[in-house]
């Protein structure tokens, strides 16, 4: 079936699949696969910094890190080329840094039971 929008005054025609050629069950099981892998590496930061364990001074660099990484102002700007993603590219490298540094298997045990309950397979 083809359809047409309208957007800005310009017509856009494209084809749309009918429900019937997609098979629910399968698309259903990649979103799950994809939302647990987008997952999985945000509860291990929170367990990170949730656990007891963990050193202050970690819990605070990986949560400026990861709120500089999620906040919408940089210092450099990334429109700027090149350099605009080097201010990025030093927090995710704290990130990642710590990350292995401080990861626990108990950690990781955690943050898959509680994928594991949010994402069920």
């Amino acid at each position: 079936m083809t359809e047409h929008y309208k957007p800005s005054g310009r017509t856009v025609e494209a084809e749309v699949l009918e429900s019937s050629v997609i098979d629910e069950g399968t698309f259903r099981r990649v979103l799950l696969k994809a939302g647990r892998a987008l997952a999985q590496p945000a509860l291990e930061a929170l367990e990170l910094m949730m656990d007891s364990s963990t050193p202050p001074q970690v819990r605070v660099t990986m949560l400026a890190a990861l709120t500089y990484l999620l906040m919408p102002l940089d210092l450099i700007p990334d429109l700027i080329p090149v350099a605009g993603f080097s201010d990025d590219l030093v927090a995710l490298t704290a990130v990642v840094s710590i990350w292995r540094n401080h990861i626990t298997p108990e950690i990781k045990n955690r943050a898959q039971s509680k994928l594991n309950k949010w994402f069920p397979l």
